[in-house]
């Protein structure tokens, strides 16, 4: 569903609030220069990262002010969100936070389960505050994490729950599906997050007003990638900042006139996002591509990977440079042959050259998805660019691809 929505987004009426017409860059706020991610002196502090970690999986920066305030998720989870449920719309369950054979002596068709689960903080990316009375134990306040999007588990106990493994995208979460679940969106509303599907999220909706999703990405291997994201707005740092307080709703402050967005603090209210950045930036750098993730681009491989090495290195390297097999460089949507929609939304106008890392690990490919396989990729490429490779060279290719 495309078209503009503008007015329709609760989220986006929510962040709206206390935007000023006059968008200045006020004190504290964040810049829009990459700059920050070239001083990496502390990213490999050992200290800082297990600080990250912590950050990553666990602080919510205070977004329970909207999930539960605003969307009341806290009432949707106790009285309709079992762990089936939960389970059909990606959420992940942490196996090395349950106590052993516990899952034999529940219910997973209860809600009272799923709150059991957020008690022992074995919901992925979903922290909740439980108290216990006479009645049982109740789900009093809710928030999210960098993780509910950026983890997934290894599916060793049954498929959704496993050991957690951090960075990977997770692409069976269904982020809209999940926000429909809220009394706080009209129908409207709800057809529009229900449209985008599994493993799709729309970080520009609640700003533009506009529908148009993007596929979650990994958040590993970025330590060598100049830019964060499809477009290229600015550094990892930045990108956490803009998800941390215009996404997930955390307390913080965010300003880039270049996209219209001016969200601040009151006088003396203190920014929760702001002092954890460095330190997940340097716990997302320490990431790399996970081991125990299945390979699930099923394409058969009939080339030869080290030729194809050699194909790369010819065709693609120009631009796929160096260990992040990325460069600095912002490409116009026309000259790679994409769809410039979702980079017109953004404040480069442009998109990245996508480091290359763990690709059979998650497809689809592209920024919406629409390259199924990594041969579609090559063959986009080959089309787009004017390579003229030979199909040898592309099953080659596609070998070596799938084998990084």
């Amino acid at each position: 569903m495309g078209g503009k929505i503008r007015h329709s987004s609760v989220v986006g009426m929510v962040w709206r609030r206390g935007w000023a017409v006059a968008l200045l860059l006020g004190a504290g706020a964040i810049t829009v220069s990459c700059g920050d991610d070239n001083n990496k002196t502390n990213a490999n502090d050992p200290t800082l990262i297990a600080q990250g970690k912590d950050t990553f999986r666990s602080n919510t920066f205070g977004d329970e002010a909207f999930w539960t305030d605003t969307l009341q998720m806290h009432t949707v989870i106790s009285t309709a969100v079992s762990p089936m449920t939960a389970l059909s719309v990606g959420l992940k369950v942490d196996a090395d936070k349950l106590p052993p054979n516990i899952l034999s002596m529940v219910d997973l068709t209860s809600p009272a389960t799923t709150v059991a689960l957020l008690k022992l903080g074995a919901v992925v990316g979903i922290q909740g505050q439980v108290v216990s009375d006479a009645s049982g134990d109740k789900l009093m306040r809710v928030g999210i994490t960098c993780a509910l999007c950026h983890s997934t588990v290894d599916d060793s106990v049954m498929p959704g729950i496993g050991h957690r493994v951090d960075g990977a995208p997770n692409r069976d979460l269904d982020p809209g599906a999940i926000i429909a679940l809220s009394p706080a969106v009209t129908a409207d509303q709800a057809t529009v997050y229900k449209s985008w599907g599994k493993g799709r999220y729309d970080p520009r909706y609640n700003v533009d007003g506009m529908n148009g999703p993007v596929l979650i990405p990994p958040a590993y291997g970025l330590k060598d990638s100049a830019h964060a994201t499809y477009t290229g707005d600015g550094d990892i740092r930045y990108w956490n900042n803009y998800v941390a307080v215009t996404q997930m709703g955390g307390q913080g402050t965010f300003v880039d006139a270049r996209i219209g967005v001016n969200k601040t603090l009151p006088a003396g209210k203190e920014d929760l996002v702001k002092p954890q950045l460095d330190a997940l930036r340097a716990y997302q750098f320490s990431l790399g591509v996970p081991g125990n993730v299945p390979v699930v681009e099923n394409t058969e491989v009939t080339g030869n990977a080290d030729h194809g090495r050699t194909v790369f290195d010819q065709r693609c390297s120009s631009c796929h440079q160096g260990d992040g097999r990325t460069e600095d460089k912002l490409h116009a949507p026309a000259e790679t042959g994409m769809d410039p929609g979702y980079a017109n939304r953004s404040a480069s106008k442009m998109y990245r050259t996508t480091p290359l890392r763990g690709l059979a690990q998650h497809p689809p490919y592209f920024h919406d998805g629409s390259a199924a396989t990594l041969p579609a990729v090559v063959d986009h490429y080959d089309h787009v660019l004017g390579l003229g490779m030979s199909a040898g060279d592309k099953a080659d290719l596609v070998a070596y691809l799938k084998s990084i």
